[in-house]
């Protein structure tokens, strides 16, 4: 199946049959795609939440106002952002990459001074703003790949933020969460978005082309 077949039977899923559970292989694929994403010079600033326990995704529901998704998935996936751009966070990524590529240490100095000197000099939330922004990026690749592997998902934004990093202790870790993903089987006899038409702007009001 195509791509484009794959996203036409994807949807945004509003029951989960919670006696199924995904395979981890899967899921573990799906979280390699978003690794995999591409991210603004190459600092994925952001990090996966990877929860299974059904006690703490049942605390969840309450601060993702009561979507019952999350407990009825079978994996759920939290993005979070760093909450800054610091010298270290910068220079690990980096040593990461001339150390895979066995690399000169200072390959990137030039590159990554421009960047320190960029991003540093911002305020905090302008710089969360922008790691935010790549972690869409990798939420969307999740999605996308979920949807090749037949597994549904839920993508959401609708939850308290504060209250959920809260309780996931991301302050500790530098990171405010983003979006989260739930991960299972749609309940096809419960559902009532399973069998709608998919439906979105005539494409002649959605492209622009210019030639």
């Amino acid at each position: 199946m195509s791509l484009i077949e794959s996203l036409e039977w994807r949807y945004a899923t509003k029951k989960f049959d919670s006696s199924k559970k995904v395979d981890q292989k899967l899921v573990n694929d799906i979280i390699d795609a978003a690794w995999l994403a591409p991210t603004s010079s190459g600092l994925q600033p952001f990090e996966v939440i990877e929860i299974t326990n059904q006690e703490l995704k049942e605390k969840i529901v309450p601060i993702a106002f009561n979507q019952k998704q999350i407990a009825d998935a079978s994996h759920l996936l939290v993005f979070a952002a760093w909450d800054n751009y610091t010298e270290q966070r910068i220079d690990t990524i980096y040593k990461h990459t001339t150390d895979g590529r066995k690399q000169d240490p200072n390959q990137y100095k030039d590159y990554t001074d421009r960047l320190k000197n960029a991003y540093l000099q911002r305020p905090a939330e302008l710089n969360f703003e922008h790691a935010a922004r790549q972690s869409y990026i990798a939420f969307a690749f999740a999605m996308a790949m979920a949807a090749e592997l037949k597994v549904d998902s839920t993508p959401m934004e609708g939850f308290d933020n504060e209250a959920l990093d809260k309780l996931l202790n991301l302050n500790e870790r530098g990171l405010k969460s983003v979006t989260i993903l739930p991960l299972g089987y749609r309940d096809e006899n419960n559902d009532w978005l399973v069998n709608l038409k998919k439906v979105r702007h005539p494409k002649k009001d959605f492209l622009i082309e210019i030639k």
